[in-house]
């Protein structure tokens, strides 16, 4: 009992030191990586002590309901309102520098889904919806639009949410009703949503055939696209275009407060699997593994793991997105784990790969020092700011290098035939954008230089088949890879995962460590 109190008091201390984040931060439109301090809004913290709020009902965190979560002048844990309200004011300035006078966006969330007969999964909102709004809720639509007789960026913010339902939330909870939205969410107005159609016809006659910033082509919620189907098919807008590349922009460069919170996720998910290596001991079943990453992350503040892991043992780890995590792993093994934990909606992505029997044998010692040689110097390469291209180009030219090393490769391959060699060890990229989504940002291409304010993962692997007979027995079924997230900064990088051992020396002297 007192073991699981512990954990209990680890758990909260952890996840209050992520909310040391400035509660009022302002973004500027130009990047949003330039952030002023402001006062805290007086009159929300007024707000915040006022007895009526603590009526005040939602489905999701609030300060008074949540105070270990989410702290005063925050929608959600580590973002203030302000924020929000400046992304919001910075996409409607990048809008209304397109073509068209008044703009329209429309942004639903992401339905509730279901695993089977009323038993639902758990719940994830769409992205966009998410860094624009705070919104945590199913069923919600956010609309932002332009004024009649004025321009972009300024505009009015629109949360349409479900009436008040007693039958639905004694089975799914309080809702954030219409009338508590703009308390919630800080936008300026909350609408029923059955009120959405009309309101949009309203807006057509008001601002006179504005561009619509819908996307249309792969709509987050089928059943609200298909109400919207009649009002579109109308085509009294100006033009109909996606936002997402738009939003992915703004996303890409991330915030003070969002660099905080990517340091607490990246840090806590490679606390988990340097916890998980302790807990590591020959044999034993990757399931087993699974959920010692996941508590472990939790027990740090995690709110769940950002994604299914890789927990593969043996030769699975040539397997890329091996998630079946159903073996036994036998000693004198290798595991591959790729894991990362969400916190307030950011993710981490770390991947280490260790002997579960606590020792390398001279083959997996060889590959991991080959592939983690690799991996630093594309580290080093990324302090430069290329593209995510030019650091996939660094990898294979170095991988190459080490491959022959190892005698894997000829030593008489020239350069270009070294690197297309080397893509057939490691067929994936080195690197992708890293922040609210696992892979974030896919909207924005891999030949744009880095900037400052910018995670991304640099994860080189080398992966041999039991079946490639070209290569020295010893390494055939070896898989390795290495993944940390950094931050680009204005002086170079930040390795956001350290707290993770990827030495091979500090690997042994940790994995099995909780039973010696």
């Amino acid at each position: 009992m007192e073991g699981f109190k512990s954990g209990v008091r680890l758990c909260y201390r952890s996840r209050r030191s992520l909310l040391g984040i400035p509660g009022v931060k302002r973004l500027s439109c130009h990047s949003a990586s330039q952030v002023g301090e402001e006062k805290p809004d007086a009159g929300n913290l007024s707000k915040m002590l006022d007895g009526r709020r603590s009526l005040l009902q939602a489905g999701q965190p609030l300060p008074h309901t949540h105070p270990h979560l989410v702290e005063p002048g925050q929608v959600t844990s580590g973002i203030s309102r302000e924020e929000y309200s400046q992304r919001r004011e910075c996409l409607m300035k990048r809008l209304g520098q397109e073509e068209g006078k008044h703009h329209v966006v429309i942004l639903p969330a992401t339905p509730r889904r279901y695993m089977i007969d009323k038993i639902p999964y758990l719940y994830r909102q769409d992205t966009d919806m998410l860094y624009l709004s705070g919104c945590l809720e199913p069923d919600c639509v956010l609309v932002l639009h332009t004024l009649p007789g004025s321009c972009a960026p300024r505009h009015n913010s629109v949360m349409f949410t479900p009436r008040h339902d007693p039958a639905q939330e004694l089975w799914d909870g309080p809702r954030t009703s219409p009338s508590a939205a703009s308390e919630v969410w800080g936008v300026d107005t909350g609408l029923p949503l059955t009120e959405l159609t009309r309101y949009l016809g309203h807006l057509e006659k008001d601002l006179g055939h504005p561009v619509l910033w819908y996307h249309a082509s792969s709509p987050p919620n089928p059943e609200l696209h298909h109400r919207l189907q009649a009002w579109l098919a109308a085509g009294r807008q100006a033009g109909t275009a996606s936002p997402k590349s738009h939003i992915h922009t703004l996303r890409l460069i991330k915030s003070p407060a969002e660099v905080e919170l990517m340091r607490a996720t990246c840090r806590i998910s490679g606390e988990a699997i340097a916890a998980t290596m302790r807990a590591t001991r020959a044999p034993v079943a990757e399931n087993h593994l699974f959920a010692t990453v996941d508590y472990h992350a939790r027990m740090r503040g995690a709110d769940h793991l950002a994604y299914p892991p890789v927990v593969a043992g043996g030769p699975r780890a040539n397997i890329i997105h091996y998630i079946s995590n159903n073996q036994l792993i036998l000693p004198g093994q290798m595991v591959l784990m790729d894991a990362g934990s969400e916190v307030g909606g950011y993710s981490g992505d770390v991947t280490r790969t260790w002997p579960i029997s606590g020792d390398f044998t001279g083959a997996q010692r060889d590959v991991y020092e080959a592939v983690l040689e690799v991996q630093q110097a594309v580290i080093a390469t990324a302090a430069h700011r290329p593209t995510l291209d030019q650091l996939f180009s660094a990898m294979c030219a170095k991988l190459g290098k080490v491959l022959q090393e190892l005698c894997i490769l000829p030593l008489s391959y020239g350069d270009g035939q070294l690197m297309r060699a080397a893509y057939q060890f490691c067929p994936h990229h080195v690197s992708h954008y890293l922040g609210m989504d696992v892979h974030d940002t896919p909207l924005m291409p891999r030949n744009k230089p880095l900037s400052p304010g910018c995670c991304i993962t640099v994860e080189p692997g080398i992966y041999v088949s039991e079946k490639n007979t070209e290569v020295p027995s010893r390494y055939l079924g070896l898989g390795v890879r290495i993944e940390d997230d950094i931050l680009i900064t204005e002086d170079g990088v930040e390795v956001l995962s350290d707290s993770c051992p990827r030495h091979p020396d500090e690997i042994e002297a940790i994995v099995g460590e909780d039973y010696k």
